[in-house]
């Protein structure tokens, strides 16, 4: 069980591969997009340990690998609603959710996530988890995706808390440097859900 420390005054949970195991749906999506899109496949380890790269970080790094730039927003529609169209299968994941459903009215709790909107709302949606956050903060909202601080910073305002006083739940690298950008205690949920998944 995952241990929230006494002195924290907030909470703030990354969404993809935090709360809910958004990553299958995205490494399905982005396959296709490329495929179809770029006409460029690429295997599926090519996205081991980018899970917490935004959509734009994503394509900088296939652009860098196949020397040309490609249609962007394209590639982000295709894969957008691929991974919309597959949210039927989405589950939440219940060691980090159970989280949130324990502290729903003991602390002001957000979501920062350097997905778009569309995503996130729909993947909170679908697993039931949206009514247990005060505030959801998206990459739309902010200038820049983690490692920068913005999300968190953001999300810490309007739940009107200082970023001290925040506990950030993150499942990746550029999510737990954010945090720590932010001036925030992270809190590597991976050692709590590697087990789960196999």
């Amino acid at each position: 069980m995952i241990v929230v420390p006494p002195e924290t005054g907030a909470l703030i949970f990354d969404c993809d591969g935090t709360l809910v195991d958004t990553l299958p749906l995205y490494l399905r999506a982005w396959l296709g997009a490329f495929d179809t899109v770029v006409g460029h496949s690429v295997p599926p380890d090519w996205f081991r340990g980018r899970g917490g790269l935004s959509e734009q970080m994503v394509l900088d790094v296939l652009e860098a690998e196949i020397g040309r730039p490609v249609d962007r927003p394209a590639v982000v529609r295709a894969a957008r609603a691929g991974v919309l169209a597959d949210m039927h299968r989405l589950t939440e994941i219940a060691v980090v959710a159970d989280v949130a459903r324990r502290f729903r009215t003991v602390l002001p709790m957000a979501v920062a996530s350097s997905g778009s909107r569309e995503v996130v709302t729909a993947s909170l949606t679908c697993t039931g988890l949206l009514p247990l956050f005060d505030s959801v903060v998206t990459i739309d909202d902010v200038a820049r995706p983690k490692p920068a601080p913005d999300l968190f910073l953001e999300a810490a305002r309007r739940l009107g808390v200082s970023p001290a006083a925040c506990l950030v739940l993150e499942d990746s690298t550029e999510g737990l440097a954010a945090a720590a950008h932010a001036g925030m205690r992270g809190l590597d949920v991976r050692v709590f859900i590697a087990p789960s998944r196999g």
